[in-house]
């Protein structure tokens, strides 16, 4: 599953990352509530972990929004706080599930399964851009009815930029979302990523579908959308 993580303890931040990722499941972790709600509208999530007490905005206010924007992933809290009426408070914000620090760390992916069988399936989400048409449920990008096979990281390089067709993304938004920010990469990985994908998508010919913006980033041509 691709889970976003929100939780300001870098100690157990860690953790469950590390967990989650021993069990094969794609995590992008953050620790402030601009950030998760702010990932949770870039990319497309199937469980959201989120932790009521962060930095700048809580869990509460971010659930909240993102139920307001139509976001379906699945949402469980963390908390220390385990009076009834936070729970209720919790649910009704629009959580699927609610688990009490300190917990173990069998409940939480336990918890994490059945969020995942409790959701329906979610209707079929696809963004097109010139012939191309990228599925953001199954993660098939497709070429009229061809598939054109992509690696994890040129997928979620694809689909930032396809959900953000209307802005340049930066260089800096770009290596955070794609590499993370720990995660020691050379300046030209991005560069040659996008060089990956141009082979992948651009037909012989004609002009690149993912246009450099020198000094800045990378956005999608307007006249393909």
């Amino acid at each position: 599953m691709n889970i976003l993580l929100a939780e300001d303890d870098v100690r157990l931040g860690k953790l469950v990352a590390h967990l989650l990722q021993k069990e094969f499941h794609r995590v992008d972790w953050v620790k402030s509530g601009k950030e998760a709600y702010d990932n949770a509208c870039l990319l497309t999530y199937d469980v959201i972990i989120l932790d009521w007490m962060m930095p700048g905005q809580d869990g509460l206010t971010v659930c909240k929004r993102l139920r307001q924007k139509g976001i379906q992933s699945g949402i469980l809290f963390v908390t220390a706080k385990d009076a009834n009426q936070d729970i209720i408070a919790g649910l009704d914000s629009g959580a699927d599930d609610y688990i009490v620090k300190p917990f173990e760390l069998n409940e939480l992916l336990a918890r994490i399964r059945a969020i995942s069988r409790r959701k329906e399936k979610p209707l079929e989400e696809v963004i097109t851009l010139a012939d191309l048409t990228l599925n953001l449920n199954t993660h098939v990008l497709k070429r009229n009815d061809s598939i054109i096979e992509l690696t994890k990281k040129e997928y979620h390089l694809l689909e930032l930029l396809f959900r953000n067709h209307n802005q340049v993304l930066t260089r800096e938004l770009l290596f955070e979302k794609l590499w993370g920010y720990d995660t020691e990469v050379s300046d030209n990985a991005l560069d040659a990523l996008v060089k990956l994908v141009r082979k992948k998508i651009d037909l012989p010919g004609g002009p690149s579908l993912i246009r450099n913006i020198r000094g800045i980033g990378y956005k999608v041509r307007h006249s393909d959308v």
